[in-house]
């Protein structure tokens, strides 16, 4: 049973200050993208997955690539809180005394499904294990949490293509769409405007659903609309998010990539983590 739709959303504001806290007290950077999903991933493990803490490697768990392992912060942060992972592997992330690496390294036992450093890789994976899955007649759900900067590898459309030609139904996959990358909008890079990307996935022969990311009880409807579709294509949400998310001082500000806010930042941000 998932978190009453109050409940939820507090504690995607707790996951968020969380991972203000252990990476400013850590010096770990990659704030802001971590930011911008921490609704989408609230929504996932504490809602629309399946899947039992007390048995992370249960063979019918439903699957999470998280594809853009730079901003894994909150994704740490939520397996720390189900006690899926030790709470001190979180607490000292970024420390000689964790094991956590700064972008995901595969670790099934701590709910970690594949090694995400280099961007561009994770939906190829996501749609190798969703493949296998229905090769084996599986049921579970395959997820693949992404970033809108990786839309521009050629690997993302070469394996959405392959997911469209073998009717892989049961891939799910969530865009972080916070409109910028590493040092620029997305718009000043490639894209001319934000709805090209919508444009180039109805081109593969796909009905992506734009839902506004930082809502987790409209994600999580978004979602669950997903699972029970009957489709036999892969459903893409597109999630509208700020880089950021949170902290007034780093939203929508590129710099902010890898950047620690300063001390007399965070003291102009009360409530700063609670996207207030």
């Amino acid at each position: 049973m998932g978190l009453n739709k109050k409940d939820l959303q507090k504690k995607a504001d707790h996951i968020r200050c969380k991972v203000v806290e252990v990476a400013v007290k850590n010096n770990a950077g990659h704030i802001a993208p971590s930011l911008s999903c921490a609704d989408i991933l609230t929504a996932l493990y504490y809602s629309v997955m399946s899947y039992k803490k007390d048995d992370p490697l249960r063979e019918s768990r439903d699957r999470l690539v998280f594809s853009k392992g730079h901003g894994c912060y909150a994704l740490y942060a939520i397996l720390a809180d189900k006690g899926i992972m030790p709470e001190t592997e979180w607490d000292n992330f970024y420390t000689g005394a964790s094991n956590l690496s700064g972008c995901v390294e595969r670790r099934p036992e701590y709910g970690l499904e594949a090694s995400c450093g280099s961007l561009g890789h994770g939906l190829p994976i996501a749609t190798g294990i969703a493949f296998g899955a229905k090769l084996l007649n599986k049921k579970y759900y395959t997820f693949c949490v992404m970033g809108d900067g990786e839309m521009q590898e050629g690997t993302t459309w070469e394996a959405l293509q392959f997911a469209v030609k073998h009717g892989l139904g049961r891939l799910i996959v969530i865009v972080d769409a916070n409109r910028l990358q590493a040092m620029d909008f997305i718009t000043n890079i490639l894209d001319k405007k934000p709805t090209d990307k919508i444009k180039r996935l109805q081109g593969f022969g796909l009905s992506p659903v734009v839902c506004p990311g930082h809502d987790v009880n409209k994600l999580v409807k978004a979602l669950n609309a997903a699972k029970r579709s009957q489709s036999d294509k892969p459903k893409v949400i597109v999630a509208e998010t700020t880089k950021g998310f949170g902290l007034k001082c780093m939203e929508n500000i590129a710099k902010f990539h890898f950047r620690i806010p300063t001390k007399e930042e965070l003291l102009k941000e009360p409530d700063y983590g609670r996207g207030k």
